[in-house]
């Protein structure tokens, strides 16, 4: 997972006239400056055609934190709960059920 924000990502993509494909994305932000981490989450997305700026953000992957803005101390509990909001569930570490165990065997 690329340690960037969406923000991040789509501040490199100011000069993207869209639909526009991944490629076009990628040679925007290379031209635009982006940084290795924007980059790498741009080549993380699915290589379709993206109608607006919204939809590069809702499909490229970034530090779950980043774009929820939360301080500290709601980080520290939300730690102590076990998970963050959001977070989707095949992120959360979850213990095996019986079941599980078996057909890992």
């Amino acid at each position: 997972m690329a340690h960037t924000s969406v923000p991040e990502v789509l501040g490199t993509l100011r000069d993207v006239g869209f639909p526009a494909g991944k490629d076009e994305l990628l040679t925007a932000a290379r031209s635009a400056g982006a940084s290795d981490e924007v980059l790498k989450a741009l080549r993380g997305i699915p290589p379709e055609q993206y109608g607006s700026p919204e939809d590069v953000a809702r499909s490229v992957r970034v530090d779950p934190d980043s774009d929820l803005r939360h301080d500290p101390a709601q980080r520290a509990e939300q730690a102590r709960e076990g998970g963050r909001p959001g977070l989707s569930q095949h992120l959360r570490e979850e213990p095996k059920t019986p079941i599980q165990e078996e057909l890992d065997r």
